[in-house]
């Protein structure tokens, strides 16, 4: 059960982040709009929120799940592998080290939370651009000297594992094709090309927030008996980002 949420606002620059979508520009008001909205769903969830300001340091800084793995045991911060957001980490490491034990990702290490999919007590580290083998290395330690097992899948296109992968609560998965192999076939929703970003979804507590405009990923889910929360993302899946990626909950 999730209790906490930290989050961050974009910020104007917000359109200078990193990006490979070939979406076009996102408008920064209608961002804003929808990380109000996302902010309101999280409440609603039953989790308590401390948002951040914008740090126009950092374009991509609303992407706050990539500065830390977090849960009721262990918060670790990371180390992210795009240069251009290293430092990120900072002020989450601040926020953090007031509930529980923190460790840290040291370098040569990287890792970004995008890649960290958790399902019950075990961890899929992806091994991607922004995550090596070193990172995933370290975090292995550090979760399972707090009892959680892990192991590693590559991720050989995309930008994050989270990208193409969900673990929906109840044994569930959502995946694009490429990472069907994770969980076994009959308790994994396998999306059509056209509706692979709706494999971004984040489940918290009762509910689960799911990406307004993909029909029939929207029709699998309902019929598996979830509540869900559909949200606008267009302005963050502009900027490669997702439901997950806007969020630290624990």
């Amino acid at each position: 059960m999730y209790t906490k949420a930290i989050v961050r606002r974009p910020g104007r620059n917000f359109a200078n982040g990193i990006t490979t979508s070939n979406l076009g520009q996102p408008d920064f008001g209608k961002a804003l709009e929808q990380h109000a909205a996302y902010c309101e769903a999280l409440i609603m969830c039953g989790v308590e929120l401390t948002i951040l300001d914008a740090d126009e340091r950092y374009p991509d800084g609303c992407f706050v799940e990539d500065t830390a793995v977090v849960n009721s045991r262990v918060k670790v911060i990371s180390r992210p592998g795009a240069d251009t957001r290293r430092g990120e980490e900072e002020a989450i490491s601040r926020v953090l080290a007031g509930f529980g034990p923190t460790e840290s990702i040291i370098a040569p290490g990287t890792l970004e939370g995008g890649d960290i999919l958790r399902a019950e007590n075990h961890y899929f580290i992806g091994i991607s651009e922004r995550t090596n083998t070193e990172g995933a290395s370290q975090l292995s330690a550090i979760l399972g000297k707090h009892g959680f097992t892990s192991s590693v899948v590559r991720v050989e296109a995309g930008l994050h594992l989270k990208s193409d992968i969900a673990y929906l609560g109840n044994g569930n998965f959502i995946s694009t094709p490429v990472f069907s192999h994770v969980a076994h076939p009959a308790n994994t929703i396998i999306l059509d090309p056209e509706e692979y970003y709706s494999a971004n979804c984040l489940r918290v507590n009762d509910y689960l927030l799911i990406a307004k405009g993909f029909p029939k990923s929207k029709k699998k889910i309902l019929d598996l008996g979830y509540n869900i929360i559909e949200l606008d993302m267009s302005e963050f899946r502009k900027m490669d980002g997702g439901l997950t990626c806007l969020s630290l909950l624990f």
